[in-house]
């Protein structure tokens, strides 16, 4: 199935919404890190009255072109909005930050309805950033829920409260994996009071046989044999061989790096085999010969197709 936009995608969806026929709507993004309880945010609207609410928290202003940029009133409500300006507008009385949206909206079921239906006969870019909100806010009850405000039970004294990032790039991404790492993380994975599941792994506990190992956090199912890894991230099933370095990097499930690799500033992709003696992110010129170079620096191997590393941990 094709869609024009992300307001497309959930207006040729709407029979799930008709399944469920609920009151209100939420349309959350998919591509940003963070915890939220969403309890607070709909009795927010609700007490407003509105139709629809943003989510939305301050950034630095020199950041805020990434993204949608509000003004509101003392009530929150929204008196403008416009996605990712040239020059954002700074909060009232601070011009270090601008208030932006996070791309997470409630809806009054019939709100959206009209707004979907209504954009879909118009020639736009079909977003909720771009041509969405900003067709209504000057008509409809729309307010922003300052996330800020937002409590996560069992947050840990230092960690980043309000903590979100946005991955749209390759060096976000990366950067989101880093701020899982160190004593003490900006966004601790450990939280028993509001855990983050994943889907499960039936397979064994991760297994490390020498090496130095420091700031790793290391999926079920992964092998090191003597090997060095700093400041990095492993998947599940893992297989790290002797004299490998791995450091700074993301190497994601059934991924096999051979005898003396070195991985510096690496995302890795599943399935994939580094060969052995093979040197990624240490020679610039190298890297961007044989692999894709962000603006960053970093390389990215994208996905493999050595399936067999699901049960396998030959030498490759």
């Amino acid at each position: 199935m094709w869609y024009r936009g992300n307001a497309d995608a959930v207006l040729q969806n709407l029979n799930l919404v008709d399944d469920f026929n609920p009151d209100l709507v939420a349309v959350f993004g998919a591509d940003h890190i963070y915890r939220m309880d969403v309890n607070p945010m709909v009795a927010f609207h609700r007490e407003r009255g509105a139709e629809v609410t943003v989510a939305a928290r301050p950034v630095p202003v020199t950041e805020a072109a990434e993204f949608g940029v509000l003004e509101v009133d003392p009530t929150g409500r929204v008196l403008d909005f416009v996605e990712k300006p040239a020059a954002p507008r700074p909060m009232p009385g601070d011009p270090s930050r601008a208030y932006v949206s996070m791309g997470n909206y409630l809806f009054s079921r019939e709100t959206l309805v009209e707004a979907l239906l209504a954009d879909a006969q118009r020639d736009t870019e079909h977003d909720f950033g771009k041509t969405i909100i900003p067709a209504l806010f000057p008509t409809a009850r729309v307010f922003a829920y300052d996330f800020q405000q937002n409590e996560i039970p069992g947050l840990k004294p230092y960690e980043e409260a309000g903590y979100w990032r946005d991955v749209g790039t390759l060096e976000a991404y990366w950067r989101a994996h880093m701020d899982l790492l160190g004593e003490e993380p900006r966004l601790d994975l450990d939280n028993r009071h509001w855990p983050i599941l994943t889907g499960p792994y039936q397979g064994p506990p991760a297994r490390i046989v020498g090496g130095q190992i420091e700031n790793v956090l290391v999926g079920a199912g992964s092998f090191l044999k003597h090997t060095t890894i700093r400041n990095s991230i492993l998947g599940r099933g893992v297989w790290v061989n002797e004299g490998a370095v791995i450091e700074d990097s993301v190497v994601m499930d059934f991924t096999s790096v051979g005898k003396g690799a070195h991985l510096r500033r690496v995302i890795v992709d599943r399935f994939n085999i580094i060969g052995t003696g093979r040197e990624i992110g240490l020679n610039p010129a190298a890297d961007r010969q044989h692999h894709h170079v962000d603006p960053s620096g970093l390389v990215v191997i994208p996905r493999g197709g050595r399936r067999e590393l699901l049960w396998s941990r030959d030498e490759p």
